[in-house]
Parts: structure tokens; C-alpha cells; sequence
């Protein structure tokens, strides 16, 4: 007996192995975590939900239900998650071609397209039934609509042509309309030049991030504006066409007297310097001042949304 209980006492007991095998299962959870989280493009996602939000507030002045409007952003938030899970589903061959795409998660094999699938539409569904229940039906279509053109008709437009940018930016411009259904269950003129506001802006914004990434849509056979050599020409020209087309966009709510003196003010100011970045771009391209287009409008929205929201509560008030 006593030369059995030594190695007894040496062996590992079972109370040493659980911690281990629950630190791996701990990190291969967060790291499925991580993954999932990744292929909602979540800095994408902050923006659309804040459009979102911008469009309730400018629709009803600041006095539109908080919880109405929480819930219009939670349901939006599923559905557009959902998009983007598919349209990386879709994309998962060109994604890998691509530098700036090869390390997502399904390209890499860390998510499997079937899964990917099942997520995406799964929150698409789950996302449009929470809209239909809890805020309503207008709302709801929007989404909706805004999921279907982005997945079913921008995605495969990609590969077709150069003019992916207009269909893409149809369904881009949606999120603050589906805030504005939300609270005031129709729409009206000024819907139109929130739609129209966003609807523009996207072109200057995707425009130069296509400049940057340009060599890898080219590898991957996707047809943006900057791809070709006729289309490099271009690109600087047609920034600053839709900057100019975003000053009479956005001065029209002023025009209307649905927004006033600081609207006003801020359209001239954030207008001008975008359109100094995009006329800069076009006297001398070049990857800096892409740069700088992409930074420019990354501004330029959120703070043009600011500026109507505390134009149209201050006219509440």
C-alpha cells in the first residue's frame, strides 16, 4: 500500500483540469463573439442607427416618444445588421481577393457561409416583426425595402457596373425615414430632403473610398467609378458635382420654414468645406486627399443631422 499512495498523489487530480478547459472554452466564446460582432460592421452600424434617431427628432421636433424611437432604432439595428451579415455572405469570394476584406471572418473560414446565412437572415426577419409589433407598419416596409435593395440588387450590381453607386445609395438614404415613419407614421416634403441629403452625401463618401481601395475592386472584378481609366478622370468631377448638389438639398428645409437660421448657417459652413476637400481632390488626386474627402464627409453628415435636429426643436419649443 505504501508504494501505491505516492503514485496516486502524483497523478493530476480532476480538480486541476477544469479551470484550463474553461479558460479555452471562455476564449473560443469570445472569440465566436468577436466574429459575429465583426460581420455587422459595427462602425457602419453606429451611423445608420444614428440617422435613424436624427430622422424621428427632425420629424417631430424633439417631442416624439423616446421609447417609439428606441424602438424604431433597435428594429433597424437587427434589420441592417442582417444586410450586412448577407452582404458579406454573398461577397465572400471577392472579399478574399480583396487586402482590406481577406481577414473577415467568413473569408478566413472563422465563420462558415451557412452560418453567416442564418444570421443574417434571421436578424433581417426578427428585425422587421419587432418594427411591424412595436412601432408600425410604414416603418417596417422601409427597412425592409432598404434590406432587399441593398442585398438582392446593390450587392450583384457590383460586379455589372460602374453605376452600383446609385442604387447603393437608394437604400443607404433609408434609415432616417424609417425613423420619421416612426413618429409621424407618413411622410411629407421635408422627408424628401432628409432622404435627398443623406441620398447625395454618399457619393463624395463612397466615391473616395473607392479611390483608395481602388487596385483591390479592381482584383476582385467589382466595377466602381475609380477602377477604370476613363472613370479615375472622373472621380474628382463627380464629387464635386454632388457637393454642389448638397447646397440647394440642404438649404430647401430653410426655404420651407421647417429649419431656420442655424441650419442655415451650418449648410454654408460644412458645405463649403467639404466642397474645398472634393475641389482639392480634383486639381490633384492622390491618396492624401482622398483621405481627406473621406474625413471631410464623415463630418459633414452627422454634424449637418446635429444642426437640423436643433434647428427643428428649437422651432418645437
Amino acid at each position: 500500500m505504501s508504494g501505491v499512495i505516492p503514485a496516486m498523489a502524483s497523478e493530476p487530480t480532476p480538480v486541476d483540469v477544469p479551470p484550463v478547459a474553461d479558460e479555452l472554452v471562455a476564449s473560443g466564446a469570445w472569440q465566436r463573439m468577436g466574429d459575429y460582432l465583426e460581420l455587422t460592421k459595427p462602425r457602419i452600424a453606429v451611423l445608420v442607427l444614428f440617422t435613424v434617431m436624427a430622422g424621428g427628432v427632425i420629424a417631430d421636433g424633439g417631442r416624439a416618444d423616446v421609447r417609439l424611437l428606441v424602438h424604431a432604432v433597435i428594429g433597424t439595428a437587427l434589420v441592417a445588421c442582417g444586410a450586412s451579415i448577407l452582404n458579406q455572405v454573398n461577397e465572400r469570394h471577392s472579399d478574399a481577393l480583396m487586402n482590406r476584406t481577406a481577414r473577415r471572418p467568413i473569408p478566413t473560414g472563422r465563420v462558415a457561409p451557412t452560418e453567416g446565412a442564418i444570421l443574417g437572415y434571421g436578424a433581417a426577419v426578427v428585425g422587421t416583426v419587432y418594427l411591424v409589433l412595436l412601432v408600425n407598419l410604414l416603418s417596417a416596409a422601409v427597412a425592409l425595402a432598404s434590406f432587399i435593395l441593398y442585398v438582392f440588387i446593390y450587392t450583384p450590381m457590383k460586379r455589372v457596373t460602374a453605376l452600383n453607386t446609385v442604387i447603393g445609395a437608394i437604400p443607404g438614404a433609408f434609415p432616417p425615414l424609417v425613423g420619421w415613419a416612426a413618429v409621424r407614421g407618413s411622410f411629407s416634403i421635408d422627408a424628401l430632403w432628409l432622404f435627398l441629403l443623406v441620398f447625395f452625401w454618399q457619393f463624395p463618401h463612397f466615391f473616395a473610398i473607392a479611390w483608395l481601395y481602388r487596385d483591390d475592386y479592381a482584383r476582385a472584378g467589382l466595377r466602381m467609378l475609380p477602377t477604370t481609366r476613363l472613370g479615375r478622370r472622373m472621380t474628382g468631377w463627380q464629387m464635386v458635382s454632388f457637393c454642389l448638389v448638397l447646397f440647394p438639398v440642404t438649404l430647401a428645409p430653410v426655404m420651407t420654414s421647417s429649419a431656420g437660421r442655424i441650419l442655415l448657417v451650418g449648410s454654408i459652413i460644412l458645405g463649403l468645406q467639404f466642397l474645398g476637400f472634393c475641389l482639392a481632390f480634383l486639381m490633384q488626386p492622390s491618396r492624401i486627399r482622398a483621405k481627406y474627402v473621406l474625413w471631410s464627409s464623415l463630418v459633414y453628415l452627422p454634424m449637418m443631422l446635429i444642426l437640423w435636429m436643433l434647428d427643428s426643436m428649437k422651432g418645437a419649443s
